[in-house]
This record gives C-alpha cells, sequence and structure tokens, in this order.
C-alpha cells in the first residue's frame, strides 16, 4: 500500500506508542475529530493522543488507502470495548502535514 509519508509516520508513531512524535505529524493549528469530540491545536492534539494511548494502547493495522478523498481504512486493536475494530481516517494534508483528521 502506497501511503503518504506523513501518514505512514502518523501509523508508526500511533504503534510506538509515541505522543511526541504523533503531534509532530500535524500542522500548528490542526483538527482533529474523534468520539464527538474536537481537539484544536498541536498541544491538544498530543494531550488527547498520549490520554487514548495510555488509556487503549491501541495500534494501527493498514488496510486500505483511498487517494482521492485521503481516507485509511485501519483495523485498530487495543485495550477498548469492540477491539479490534475497522475505522476510518478521513485527512487534509497541507504542506506535507495533516491539517484535519476526522476518525469513524
Amino acid at each position: 500500500m502506497n501511503l503518504p509519508n506523513i501518514i505512514s509516520e502518523l501509523v508508526k508513531t500511533q504503534n510506538e506508542f509515541n505522543s511526541n512524535g504523533y503531534a509532530d505529524c500535524f500542522t500548528e493549528n490542526a483538527i482533529v475529530f474523534d468520539e464527538g469530540k474536537t481537539h484544536n491545536g498541536k498541544a491538544e492534539i498530543k494531550n488527547w493522543i498520549e490520554k487514548a494511548n495510555n488509556e487503549y494502547k491501541a495500534s494501527m493495522k493498514p488496510l486500505e488507502y483511498n487517494e482521492n478523498d485521503r481516507i485509511l481504512s485501519a483495523e485498530v486493536s487495543g485495550t477498548f470495548p469492540g477491539s479490534p475494530a475497522v475505522l476510518k481516517y478521513h485527512f487534509e494534508l497541507e504542506n506535507g502535514l495533516i491539517q484535519s483528521l476526522k476518525i469513524v
């Protein structure tokens, strides 16, 4: 599967539970939508993923990437109810970084 470099880096840092590296994949004013909540800016995104890593220990296995729509389907496994689950990651990219991520 041919993923953009920044999405490959996001998957790698998620699977290493590297909250700093994960947050570095985003622009300074990026937005993440997950579980009905919005996280604004790099610092808030870092806090969100750090808490999620500690609570769920979720790892990602990419299954399919739609380049036109920038949607990654991934199997996510961890300590959360319903694990593993297939989630869709909707990306907006800007200057090689993630500007927006919606997880459904």
